[in-house]
C-alpha cells in the first residue's frame, strides 16, 4: 500500500519507489516546500511503482530497477533521483531518449567508503576473522594457516581514483609500502600529478597495477566496460596470496571466477560490501566461504549519512522545480 501526502489539486507529483528502512521524512518536507504532492510507492516492483508514479513528474529512487518498460509507463516523468553515488540501475538510454534528467548523490559518504575499505583490508591483512573465534581457553594458543602480512611491505592497488579512491589513498598511505592507481578518467593534468603524488599514489596502467598490487581496492562505477572486469584472466595476472576489496558494485567482480581462486588459494582473501545480487540468494558462491569478509552493503553508513542521502537526492528534484536544474546531475536533456 503505497502512502500519500497530498497537496492541493495541480501539485506536481513526486514519488519515491523503495526506501526500506530509511527515514524519508526530511525529504518529504523538502518537496513539499517546494510544492510537491509526495507519495511512497514502498517497492521495487516496477507494475506498483507504475501505478502509484502514473502521474509523477520525479522519481525518487533507492534500488528498484528504473527500465524502458518503467519509464514509458510514466508519460510525465521530468527527474529520476537516485539515493547513491551509483546509478546502475537507470536505463540511461531510456531516459536520453525520453528528455529525463538523472541525478545521484556524490560524496555524501565518502569519509564513510573509504574507511570501511580500509577497515575490510585490515580485517583480512590481520586474519581477525580467524583470531576473534580462536580467543577462547581452548583455542588461545591456535594460530591460522596463513600468517598476516607486514602491511609496509605490501602495496595497495586502487582502481578509481575519485573522491573515494583518493580518500582511502589518503588514510592507508601511512600503513602500505606503496600505492598505486588506476582511472582513465581522470585529467592527465599537472596538477593531477602533484594531487596523486601528495597522497602517494603512482598513477600507473590498469595492467601495471593487477601486477603490482598485493591489495586491491575497487572504486570504479558499473558500465558495460567495468562488468566482471575483474575475472578469471584478470585474477591469473595478479600475485598470488592477493586480496580483493570492493566497495563500488558486486558485478565488477565475476563471482565465481574469484570462488575458484579463493578455493585454490591464488587469491588470499576478498572482503566485499557489494554482491551481484542484494540480498544473496541461498547457494551464493561467496556467502559463508572462510576466505571471504562480507557487510551487507553498509559502508556508506553513519550516523550522518543517512540523513545526509535523502537531503541530496530531494535536494536535486526541488531545485529541478525551482531552477530548472537539478544540482548533481549525471543526465540533462539534450537541446535541439
Amino acid at each position: 500500500m503505497s502512502t500519500s501526502f497530498e497537496h492541493p489539486s495541480g501539485a506536481p507529483v513526486a514519488v519515491y519507489t523503495d526506501i526500506d528502512d530509511t527515514d524519508v521524512s526530511g525529504g518529504i518536507a523538502l518537496l513539499e516546500a517546494a510544492g510537491f504532492t509526495v507519495r511512497i510507492a514502498g517497492s521495487r516492483d516496477a507494475t506498483q511503482i507504475a501505478a502509484v508514479a502514473h502521474d509523477a513528474e520525479a522519481l525518487l529512487v533507492g534500488y528498484a530497477t528504473v527500465d524502458a518498460e518503467l519509464i514509458a509507463a510514466l508519460p510525465r516523468l521530468r527527474i529520476i533521483a537516485v539515493m547513491s553515488m551509483g546509478y546502475n540501475n537507470i536505463d540511461l538510454d531510456a531516459a536520453r531518449a525520453r528528455g529525463i534528467w538523472v541525478c545521484n548523490v556524490p560524496g555524501a559518504a565518502t569519509e564513510e567508503v573509504a574507511t570501511h575499505a580500509l577497515a575490510l583490508a585490515l580485517h583480512a591483512e590481520r586474519e581477525l576473522s580467524f583470531y576473534l573465534g580462536s580467543a577462547t581457553p581452548d583455542d588461545w594458543n591456535s594460530r591460522a594457516a596463513v600468517a598476516p602480512r607486514r602491511l609496509s611491505e605490501l602495496t595497495l592497488g586502487v582502481v578509481g581514483l575519485g573522491k573515494i579512491g583518493q580518500a582511502l589513498a589518503s588514510v592507508a598511505a601511512p600503513l602500505f609500502g606503496q600505492i598505486v592507481g588506476y582511472d582513465p578518467l581522470l585529467p592527465d593534468t599537472a596538477e593531477t600529478a602533484q594531487s596523486l603524488a601528495q597522497l602517494g599514489v603512482e598513477r600507473t596502467s590498469l595492467e601495471e597495477v593487477r601486477r603490482r598490487a598485493d591489495v586491491l581496492s575497487l572504486h570504479v562505477p558499473l558500465t558495460p566496460e567495468t562488468d566482471s572486469m575483474i575475472n578469471a584472466a584478470f585474477i591469473a595476472q595478479m600475485p598470488p596470496q592477493a586480496s580483493i576489496i570492493n566497495m563500488s558494485r558486486g558485478a565488477l567482480i565475476d563471482e565465481p571466477a574469484l570462488r575458484d581462486a579463493l578455493d585454490s588459494g591464488r587469491i588470499r582473501w576478498a572482503a566485499l560490501d557489494v554482491l551481484s545480487t542484494e540480498p544473496p540468494q541461498p547457494g551464493h558462491p561467496l556467502v559463508g566461504h572462510p576466505r571471504v569478509t562480507l557487510t551487507p552493503h553498509i559502508a556508506y553508513f553513519s550516523n550522518r549519512t543517512d540523513a545526509e542521502y535523502v537531503r541530496i537526492q530531494a535536494q536535486n528534484v526541488a531545485s529541478w522545480l525551482i531552477t530548472g536544474t537539478p544540482e548533481t546531475h549525471v543526465l540533462a536533456p539534450t537541446t535541439s
